[in-house]
């Protein structure tokens, strides 16, 4: 994340925010995680914004800690700027969590202590839900040798799905998504059967995750075309056209520029 210039990211993720999206790297070719804010060298300015706009909380709370992480190393006219920023990230977040723990943070006079306890408890919510993340990757190796059929797959995925939802940043659950459709592996009958499980997410979730399944090179035809009626079957006209554009956008048919154009004309279908 430190490879691109600090506004050019910033403004990436403030235009992610303007589409309602989850934030992405710069290139769009993954969702930020939270391990991302682990790395040295993080942008200041990106994790501002990712504290404000990140549709994840989990994420939201991990951009805080390279924020407060350097506190104790500024010159007093650095750390007033930079707690007038916490007040900020307090008052316009998306996500209580964040809200709560940049406001423990300016509580406390970004005291290690505090800093440690957030580290903490970002471990306590992601660590069991990781934990599980590679149980499951265990289980599609199964699928994929053909030791496990459709049926319990689907099983175990929706027991996984529930087990790590809000303890897993979306982005480690998408990447292990990303490796069932991706792979020739896995049987197209598990992956039609996914599709109608994921037709049931919360429209944010399913959005992304449609739009990357349609997005995927090298599927056949007639599975893309059974997603594509399965979409339109099941959904409202409004969310066919939000997965379509992003579908777009990742494909790089259209611009973020370009998608927001549109989202304006279409009154907001896109923007919610």
């Amino acid at each position: 994340m430190s490879e691109h210039k600090s506004y050019d990211l910033a403004d990436h993720f403030l235009a992610c925010a303007k589409l309602g999206r989850y934030l992405t790297v710069a290139s769009d070719d993954r969702f930020v995680i939270t391990d991302d804010f682990k790395k040295e060298g993080i942008i200041h300015e990106a994790a501002a914004v990712a504290a404000i706009y990140s549709k994840d909380p989990l994420v939201g709370m991990a951009a805080l800690l390279p924020l407060s992480g350097s506190m104790d190393k500024m010159q007093m006219a650095s750390r007033d700027k930079y707690e007038r920023l916490f007040h900020l990230i307090v008052e316009q977040t998306l996500s209580d969590d964040v809200k709560v723990s940049a406001d423990a943070l300016l509580e406390s006079r970004f005291r290690q202590s505090e800093i440690r306890a957030l580290e903490a408890e970002l471990g306590g919510r992601l660590n069991p839900a990781r934990l599980r993340y590679r149980e499951f990757l265990g289980v599609v190796k199964r699928l994929m040798e053909g030791d496990i059929s459709a049926k319990p797959f689907i099983e175990e995925f929706n027991a996984y799905t529930r087990d790590v939802a809000g303890r897993l940043d979306f982005g480690i659950y998408s990447f292990g998504l990303d490796s069932i459709f991706k792979s020739m592996r896995v049987p197209e009958t598990v992956k039609r059967l996914l599709v109608l499980e994921l037709l049931r997410f919360p429209s944010l979730l399913r959005r992304e995750i449609m739009s990357n399944i349609l997005a995927y090179p090298a599927q056949t035809i007639d599975f893309v075309r059974f997603v594509e009626s399965m979409i339109e079957r099941h959904l409202e006209p409004d969310q066919v056209i939000q997965i379509d554009l992003l579908k777009d956008l990742k494909l790089r048919r259209f611009s973020m520029e370009a998608i927001s154009a549109l989202a304006a004309k279409s009154h907001g279908a896109v923007v919610h």
